[in-house]
């Protein structure tokens, strides 16, 4: 299955170009220093990886590395991102989403990275303000409150006023993209110097990782991009009064400046604040998963960072999102085979969730089935809110240890961004409400409500075939049996068996019954002719007897190749071969 590049995919969002990217001399410069910088950061690290894979780093047995010792280079490798700036810092939180990338303590600990950086001065970003927006701040806005309310690692946000109403400005940190671009630059020449060594897999994960991860952080660059992202989002829940959207002011917005409407709320994990004002904490869970849920399979454009920082309550109940920055684009093909794995989830079909996983190119169809069906029952559990056993998760481990990042899994960005979003979720879910089951709201919206009628008809339709066959099946069944034990009574009941034989076993069978006769009629054959006519007739005989159990152990002999394989073919594709093999039938 052909992997969609970065620049594909940018290149199939409806919404707009991005902006052109800093380069020259002084980008090229700073990407030499920076790379100085980065390398000597690294070395420690770098060293230790490859002595793990030859103690000698050219010779010598590999090491087993204890978790102890995997969770003390996890805090180090987060504290280098952390001392390397902003786009490490992006580049590991990116890498908190990717199991497929790195083993789960490296993952556990990168989720620990949070986005709030010291905010710059004003001196140095009221320039851009009126640069970017071409009049003073004075004549821009009515009031302009100088000190940052947030601060992250690209940008920070003011509160101010346009017209009597009140309005968050967002703002590009100065140079931020300079800084970026250079970061981005030695990463992709550093690149082949950290999948060297590594498994195909592993390597084919982290050179995609890395087009997708330049293609994301320059999305976030650009607010030009999130005021599109605020648009149609926005228009999406227009209707829903419930749910509260920032509209961009687009007279004091550029593709460095966004301003918007000024929502107020309560923080969503502020649950002693929400009690107060009396909010239905689990019918909240309920909406936040459902909104979350049409965004994904119905609209295909889904906000992708719900930390609690973007997320809010209104007194009323009214929902609140925050920062566009980071945003989700499914493709038609992908929001179908969602809406399977969906499907999968509410219907308790493991096989079909495994298959949905397949088509969207997020698991090796070779991958043992049975090991990975393990892996879901646990992950569907999990997301039921079920007490899960240490041992049967230490068993599943065991199992596929090293390959659970190297092998089956293999995370295109925007099914990372899903997983991302469903995580992140859940942790906010299960503060708000310690009961909450996701199959639960997964199964009432896709029969409910879900993504409109089609669905829950072609639910419905599959529901009424299973039941008709079954009463159909029962119906025809019990005078069949009755009639066949009356015939066995009167002896006259013929059983025929027809075998359909496409791979031709009945003629090799057959070939090799035939050889087996033969050889064995050798030795009586032998003696006979020992007896009659002497030794050299007798071991004529025996020799050829000798030549025909040479080729019926030659028949025997195992084949290499492909044929050792056992490739496990998707419902999708064995639907498609009967449908080929039915046409064949009518002509």
């Amino acid at each position: 299955m052909r992997t969609v590049t970065a620049e594909e995919r940018i290149a199939d969002e409806p919404t707009g170009q991005t902006v052109s990217q800093p380069g020259g001399v002084g980008v090229r410069l700073r990407a030499l220093w920076r790379a100085l910088v980065i390398v000597w950061q690294f070395v420690p690290l770098l060293w230790q990886w490859g002595r793990d894979r030859k103690r000698f780093l050219l010779f010598g047995r590999s090491r087993t590395v204890t978790p102890e010792t995997q969770m003390r280079r996890a805090r180090y490798l987060k504290d280098t991102f952390v001392d390397l700036g902003p786009a490490f810092i992006k580049l590991g939180q990116m890498l908190s989403t990717r199991p497929d990338a790195l083993p789960r303590a490296y993952v556990d600990v990168l989720s620990e990275l949070q986005d709030n950086v010291p905010p710059d001065s004003w001196a140095t970003i009221e320039p851009v303000i009126e640069r970017e927006l071409g009049e003073d701040i004075d004549a821009l806005f009515e009031e302009f409150d100088t000190t940052a309310i947030s601060g992250a690692s690209l940008g920070q946000v003011y509160e101010a006023q346009v017209d009597g109403q009140r309005v968050a400005v967002k703002v590009l940190r100065p140079n931020i993209r300079t800084r970026v671009e250079s970061d981005l630059r030695v990463l992709s020449t550093l690149l082949p110097i950290l999948t060297y060594g590594a498994d195909p897999g592993q390597a084919f994960t982290l050179e995609n990782l890395t087009e997708e991860f330049a293609a994301t952080v320059r999305r976030e660059m650009d607010y030009g991009h999130e005021a599109r992202m605020l648009r149609e989002i926005g228009d999406s829940f227009a209707a829903n009064e419930d749910i509260a959207i920032p509209a961009v002011i687009g007279s004091h917005s550029t593709d460095r400046v966004l301003t918007m409407t000024y929502i107020d709320g309560v923080k969503i994990d502020d649950v002693e604040r929400l009690d107060e004002l009396g909010i239905d904490r689990p019918a909240l869970v309920r909406r936040l998963e459902e909104v979350y849920i049409q965004m994904i399979v119905e609209d295909g454009l889904f906000h992708a960072d719900p930390h609690p920082g973007n997320l809010a309550v209104q007194p009323d109940g009214t929902l609140v999102f925050y920062d566009f920055g980071m945003t989700g684009y499914l493709g038609p093909k992908t929001q179908d085979q969602l809406l399977e794995f969906y499907v999968g989830l509410a219907t308790d079909d493991v096989d079909r969730v495994m298959d949905a996983f397949v088509e969207m190119g997020a698991l090796d169809p070779m991958a043992d089935r049975e090991v990975m069906r393990e892996a879901f029952d646990i992950v569907i559990e999990q997301f039921r809110g079920e007490d899960i056993s240490e041992y049967r998760i230490e068993q599943l481990v065991g199992q596929f240890e090293t390959q659970l990042y190297e092998f089956p899994m293999r995370l295109p960005q925007d099914l990372a961004l899903v997983v991302r979003v469903t995580t992140v979720l859940e942790g906010v879910c299960r503060t708000l409400d310690p009961e909450f089951d996701f199959i639960e709201i997964i199964s009432e919206y896709v029969m409910e409500q879900g993504a409109g009628d089609d669905v829950r008809e072609q639910i419905k339709t599959e529901i009424q075939e299973a039941v008709t066959d079954s009463t159909r099946s029962a119906v025809r069944t019990a005078p069949k049996i009755e009639n066949a034990l009356d015939r066995v009574e009167r002896e006259e009941l013929l059983v025929k068996t027809v075998l359909e034989d496409s791979d031709g076993l009945s003629r090799v069978l057959a070939k090799r019954l035939l050889l087996g006769i033969v050889a064995s009629a050798g030795v009586p054959v032998s003696a006979y002719l020992y007896t009659v006519n002497g030794i050299q007739p007798a071991g004529l005989a025996l020799g050829g007897s000798a030549a025909v159990l040479g080729i019926l152990a030659w028949s025997f002999r195992r084949r290499r190749g492909p044929a050792l394989s056992s490739p496990q073919f998707t419902r999708h594709e064995m639907q498609q071969r009967q449908a080929a093999d039915a046409a064949e039938g009518e002509e």
